[in-house]
C-alpha cells in the first residue's frame, strides 16, 4: 500500500523464487503455514482472486527442531503431506566437524559459494527422471506398502494417495541417481520412510512421531511379499 497515491500494489513477496528456504517452519504463525499450502501444492498463490504462478522449478526446504517446543505451533497434516521427504540430520561425525570448524577458522565457506547447476539443467534432470520405467509389480508393491499403512491397527492416519505418487517419483529419482532405467523394489524400500514416516499419525499417540513411524513402516516392508 501506498499512502502517497492511496493505492494497493502487487509487489512479489519472497515465495517467488525457486527455492525457499524456511528455518524452523514449526516457529511460524498457522496462517503463515496455511499460506504455503497453495504455494507447495499447486505452485501458485491467489491474491484478491488473482492468481500467480511460481517461478519453475519450485521447491521448499524446511527445517525443524524436534526438541524445542515452546513458541512453536505443529504443522498441519495437510501441509506436511505436501513435503516429499522428511529427514534427520543427527550430528555431524567428528571428522566431519573438525572439518566444518577448520572451514570456519579464516572465513565462512558461503562466502566463496558457488552455482554448480543451474535452471534449465535443473528442469532437464526432472524431465529425465520421469523417463525411469515403473513396473507394474513394482507399483503393486508400493501399492501394497501404502495400503498396509491405512489398514494398520497402530496408525490412525495412513499414507494419503499424494505419499503414493511422491513414493514413486522418489524411487525414480533413486534409479537414476543410481544409473538405472527402471525402479527396483530395492529403491521402494530405501525410499519408503523418508517419504512416509512424517505423514502418518500414530493411535498411540494422536501426533505424528517420525521415529516411531519410522519403526512401523520397517515393519510394514518386512511383512510384505517382495515382488521377485
Amino acid at each position: 500500500y501506498s499512502p502517497r497515491n492511496e493505492r494497493f500494489y502487487w509487489s512479489p513477496g519472497p515465495l517467488f523464487a525457486n527455492i525457499v528456504l524456511a528455518d524452523e517452519i514449526n516457529r511460524t504463525s498457522p496462517r503463515t503455514q496455511s499460506a504455503l499450502l497453495e504455494a507447495m501444492g499447486e505452485q501458485q498463490v491467489t491474491i484478491d482472486n488473482d492468481t500467480h504462478q511460481l517461478p519453475s522449478p519450485f521447491f521448499v526446504i524446511a527445517t525443524q527442531n524436534p526438541h524445542e517446543l515452546h513458541g512453536t505451533f505443529p504443522l498441519p497434516e495437510g501441509q506436511t503431506d505436501r513435503f516429499l521427504i522428511s529427514i534427520s540430520l543427527g550430528l555431524p561425525s567428528r571428522l566431519s566437524e573438525e572439518k566444518m570448524i577448520r572451514d570456519q577458522l579464516m572465513v565462512h565457506p558461503l562466502e566463496h559459494l558457488q552455482p554448480v547447476v543451474d535452471i534449465h539443467q535443473i528442469v532437464q534432470l526432472q524431465t529425465a527422471v520421469r523417463q525411469i520405467k515403473v513396473s507394474e509389480t513394482v507399483l503393486a508393491y508400493i501399492m501394497d506398502i501404502v495400503e498396509a499403512t491405512r489398514s494398520s491397527d497402530e496408525i490412525t492416519l495412513g499414507a494419503s494417495p499424494r505419499a503414493s505418487v511422491a513414493l514413486v517419483h522418489t524411487c525414480q529419482s533413486l534409479a537414476f541417481v543410481n544409473g538405472r532405467t527402471f525402479v527396483t523394489p530395492d529403491d521402494v524400500q530405501a525410499a519408503a520412510r523418508p517419504v512416509l514416516s512424517h505423514r502418518l499419525v500414530l493411535r498411540r499417540s494422536s501426533t505424528r512421531n517420525n521415529g516411531e513411524a519410522a519403526e512401523l513402516i520397517a515393519a510394514i516392508i518386512d511383512s510384505t511379499r517382495v515382488p521377485v
